[in-house]
């Protein structure tokens, strides 16, 4: 998780109900924005002769798939510095269109799987259910008001521990399994409650951008591995 302390401005809690009510609004009307670019990114993607590169480029080497999380690793670090920099929101908004991107790149030799070899609403069906979860994920970090910062220690760990577990199975050529995908869908929850919590309690009232990169970032690790999850069951 990026690291924000030290931000300047007034804390969202600290905020009169209507500044931080405006922030809220900001915030998810920038991931709204996120959400319809990799949408509109990804149908462009999905009809370009990238796919069929990236697929023949994991298929062809061992560590292909590593190189490209390796890169989009280093892409999302820096997009997070840029959002963060409270001194330009130029460079918020470069931070943001730089993780959709990089997001848009990494989903669409999974995208171009679920739509051109799976059924037709299997992709749909992800979609909804992710949707579903964020939103019940969502109205139960509001509706509590915890401060879920407890969480980041966690996730951290579970970062670290999920990334292991992927070099791993990629050197050593063992499939990872259902049981993998569906601890990814409960770490993602996690973050999801984390970021929402932060909204609250942590970000201060101009980092709006940056919010909505962290929670456009949760949201794409749910579906990536909701995704997974059907794509999965559909072939049993």
């Amino acid at each position: 998780m990026y690291s924000y302390a030290g931000a300047a401005g007034m804390t969202v809690a600290q905020a009169g109900a209507e500044e931080r009510a405006a922030f809220i609004r900001r915030t998810y009307a920038h991931l709204a924005g996120a959400v319809a670019a990799f949408v509109g990114l990804e149908s462009v993607l999905l009809k370009s002769a990238l796919a069929p590169i990236m697929l023949h480029f994991i298929a062809g080497n061992q560590y292909g798939w590593l190189m490209i999380l390796g890169a989009f690793i280093l892409t999302g670090w820096m997009a997070r510095g840029l959002a963060a920099n409270v001194a330009s929101q130029a460079a918020q908004y470069v931070g943001l269109a730089v993780y959709v991107v990089a997001e848009a790149v990494i989903f669409v030799p999974i995208l171009y799987i679920a739509v051109y070899y799976s059924s037709p609403g299997l992709l749909p069906n992800a979609a909804l259910l992710t949707g579903a979860l964020f939103a019940g994920l969502t109205m139960t970090a509001f509706t509590t008001r915890r401060d879920y910062s407890s969480l980041g220690g966690f996730l951290m760990i579970g970062g670290f521990v999920a990334l292991g577990l992927i070099v791993c199975g990629v050197v050593f050529g063992f499939d990872l399994g259902l049981g993998f995908s569906v601890a990814m869908v409960a770490l993602a929850g996690a973050a999801i409650l984390y970021d929402t919590s932060k909204l609250i309690h942590r970000y201060s009232t101009d980092q709006h951008v940056a919010a909505s990169l962290e929670l456009f970032a949760s949201v794409a690790l749910l579906f990536w591995y909701v995704l997974r999850i059907l794509m999965r069951l559909s072939r049993r």
